[in-house]
């Protein structure tokens, strides 16, 4: 069973937004990739303002994490197409 605490930590550190896209399963795993890429540059980000890491390590750990995030939706075959309410 997991602990109230641990879970009320996870969401804080861990924040997830609702999806509000054409439901399928790789767009919900895509979105949850995006979600994350987005929580982790951030962290970068702040590390590298706070004077942690240097604006070339940043960029790095970025770019990476871009080109894991590019691949899994390679890998999904999530297409780019907006949907009809969007256009």
């Amino acid at each position: 069973m997991v602990n109230p605490a641990e879970m009320s930590k996870n969401s804080f550190l861990y924040p997830q937004s609702r999806y509000y896209g054409q439901v399928t399963p790789e767009n919900l795993a895509f979105n949850a990739n995006l979600q994350e890429f987005a929580q982790k540059v951030s962290y970068i980000t702040a590390l590298q303002t706070g004077g942690k890491l240097s604006s070339e390590q940043a960029y790095e750990q970025v770019k990476s994490l871009w080109k894991q995030l590019k691949y899994s939706k390679q890998a999904m075959e999530v297409s780019s197409s907006l949907p009809s309410q969007v256009r």
